[in-house]
């Protein structure tokens, strides 16, 4: 059987994926801080790219690490 996994963030109806959501983007870091791929974490093209932007931003603001301590 094909199927495929339906995106989390087309299945919750988010538009916006926040930068200042932590807990929501921790979600789709790995334990070394690396960001999962969509292959993983199941997410479409265009959400993993917002994903993407938002966890870098948060990393930058400070909000979240960029590497596991």
């Amino acid at each position: 059987m094909n199927f495929m996994k339906q995106c989390f963030f087309c299945s919750q109806n988010l538009k916006d994926i926040d930068y200042k959501d932590t807990g929501l983007l921790r979600r789709f870091v790995s334990g070394q801080g690396k960001i999962i791929d969509p292959q993983h974490t199941a997410t479409c093209a265009k959400h993993q790219r917002k994903l993407a932007q938002a966890i870098k931003r948060s990393r930058f603001l400070g909000l979240m690490s960029f590497v596991k301590k």
